[in-house]
């Protein structure tokens, strides 16, 4: 046993020292980032399957839970604003109310769940983040990934419902989706690594990130419409800054992308250059994401510590 050892012990001492922590440096950390999630992709998996095992272990309803909160929502937003409001009512009324607040739910779902379960990421593995070292940022990847699948199912409701009101989007308008889909992800993923990381030094951030996107569901035209937005804040300014809001351009991608029975311009108007909004708030997102992760790589050295 005892030559067994000392043979492990030199061919040990034959192999190089690899640093296991992060690197600092705003391009080679950034690639050594990616090249550590890479490595550890296969865990990456396992994490986002065990995400979607523990949130509906012992459940009968299983994955069907995915699509029940969003369905209920539904019902209570077209029963409540679209009948009771008359938003779906009358001549004025939203034609097919129902896919109209499906989709930007649909976008908003994804988002929240994003930032939301993303806060708590890294605290909430605490025990595999004291035990071993692994690349951190798994973690709110493994966030993405789980929402990404509840997305997807939503997504395939939200396409069945537009054949079966009889008006299906053609397949240049689901590049709105895809677009606004990009779009949410990047933002959010930013959110995700930012938050997830200053939630381990200070815990309150989740409670504060809870009431910001109870808040901020109001901020984007999920269940109103973007000329309400326009006659009520009249341009300008306040026009501008409402459009700086990356879920509220993700919404309207979907609704230009599977609302097809607001085509008219005339009666449901769009944002001008909507597509040119949509790509720099992409690219600024890409920005914002890059330097959100080396915020997580600067505070990762001590979430051991901390949790």
């Amino acid at each position: 046993m005892t030559d067994l050892r000392q043979q492990r012990a030199t061919r040990l001492a034959t192999l190089p020292l690899v640093p296991s922590g992060p690197r600092s440096g705003f391009i080679k950390g950034t690639a050594n980032s990616a090249k550590g999630v890479w490595e550890y992709r296969e865990l990456l998996g396992l994490l986002v399957r065990r995400e979607l095992k523990s949130r509906y272990k012992d459940s009968v309803l299983g994955f069907l839970w995915s699509l029940i909160r969003p369905l209920a929502l539904l019902v209570v937003y077209v029963v409540a604003i679209g009948q009771f409001l008359g938003a779906a009512r009358g001549a004025n009324g939203v034609p097919e109310f129902a896919i109209y607040v499906y989709s930007g739910l649909t976008v908003w779902q994804l988002f929240a769940e994003i930032v939301g379960s993303g806060t708590g990421s890294i605290v909430n593995n605490g025990g595999l983040v004291k035990k071993i070292y692994l690349p951190r940022e798994v973690f709110p990847l493994a966030v993405i990934g789980s929402a990404l699948f509840n997305f997807v199912i939503q997504v395939l409701i939200l396409l069945v419902a537009t054949f079966i009101s009889g008006s299906p989007p053609s397949p240049d308008r689901l590049l709105w989706a895809l677009g606004g889909t990009a779009l949410i992800l990047v933002w959010a993923a930013a959110f995700a690594f930012a938050l997830s990381a200053i939630n381990v030094y200070l815990r309150d951030v989740a409670y504060i990130v809870e009431i910001i996107l109870m808040f901020g569901f109001w901020l984007s035209p999920v269940v109103y419409q973007w000329g309400q937005v326009q006659n009520t804040i009249g341009g300008g300014f306040l026009e501008s800054l409402f459009l700086a809001n990356p879920v509220t351009l993700a919404v309207l991608s979907f609704h230009k992308a599977f609302w097809v029975a607001g085509s008219d311009p005339a009666r449901f108007p769009q944002p001008p250059n909507l597509g040119q909004h949509l790509i720099v708030s992409f690219l600024v997102g890409c920005l914002a994401l890059w330097l959100c992760q080396r915020l997580f790589a600067r505070l990762q050295s001590n979430f051991a510590q901390e949790i």
